[in-house]
């Protein structure tokens, strides 16, 4: 289990500078097997002020344990994990804390992984080949209550 602090600052765009504050920030634990997703993802949006990276597991086990403790707001969970994977993940989570919003993330895009992420409670889905932005208005998008699927998904 990895753990990470970060100092938020505000999200250059376009040499602005975005600050959409709100009271509360967006609660975010990111699951991911590979390290250097994980951190890049820490490093990126905990630029953003609105988020909150409360905790990065490297596992599924792991994330479903620190769900349940941790009550996040958003989870950004990678499909392809062993030995518990982000579909196992989505179910064990929907089922003891239904108000945890998943987003599903992927190198795939494969349309058949959307349906079913979908299906089993995940309200969202970005393949790891989109731009930052995107996943910042995933986040956002599903934490509003609305369902996103990544521009990127094979049609």
């Amino acid at each position: 289990m990895s753990t990470y602090a970060l100092y938020v600052q505000p999200l250059i765009s376009n040499n602005e500078i975005t600050l959409e504050m709100s009271t509360e920030l967006i609660r975010i634990i990111l699951v991911d097997d590979h390290k250097l997703v994980r951190e890049s993802l820490c490093l990126l949006l905990g630029y953003d002020p609105r988020f909150s990276i409360i905790m990065a597991c490297d596992n599924g086990q792991d994330a479903i344990l620190q769900a349940r403790t941790l009550h996040p707001d958003i989870m950004l969970v990678d499909v392809n994990m062993s030995p518990v994977n982000g579909f196992e993940v989505v179910k064990n989570v929907m089922a003891t804390d239904p108000d945890t919003k998943i987003i599903g993330i992927s190198v795939n895009n494969h349309p058949q992984y959307v349906e079913y992420m979908l299906s089993i409670g995940a309200k969202g889905f970005v393949t790891k080949g989109s731009p930052l932005e995107e996943m910042t208005k995933a986040i956002i998008a599903v934490y509003e209550g609305k369902q996103y699927v990544s521009g990127d998904i094979s049609r």
